[in-house]
């Protein structure tokens, strides 16, 4: 029995790494495993935009701030490219 209940929002969480001597990133991980087939690539990045809007409003730091708002910027252009 294949169980796909994709009506519920992917649970995804960012997390800024890097140090100071190099560019910070954003990191994502999935705190569920979707237990269904295939999941569409617009869904990630859907995900992958709240998690970074819920990682700004905890934000204290500049650079990080700076960091996931050109996440958010490349992941929205991404969604716009997209057929």
């Amino acid at each position: 029995m294949n169980i796909a209940n994709m009506e519920e929002p992917l649970k995804v969480v960012a997390k800024t790494c890097g140090c100071k001597e190099k560019e910070k990133k954003v990191t994502y991980s999935f705190i569920d495993d979707p237990h269904g087939l295939c999941i569409d690539k617009k869904n990630i990045i859907y995900a992958e935009v709240e998690a970074c809007e819920r990682l700004l409003k905890y934000t204290a730091d500049k650079t990080e701030e700076q960091t996931i708002k050109k996440e958010i910027d490349d992941l929205k252009m991404t969604l716009d490219l997209m057929p």
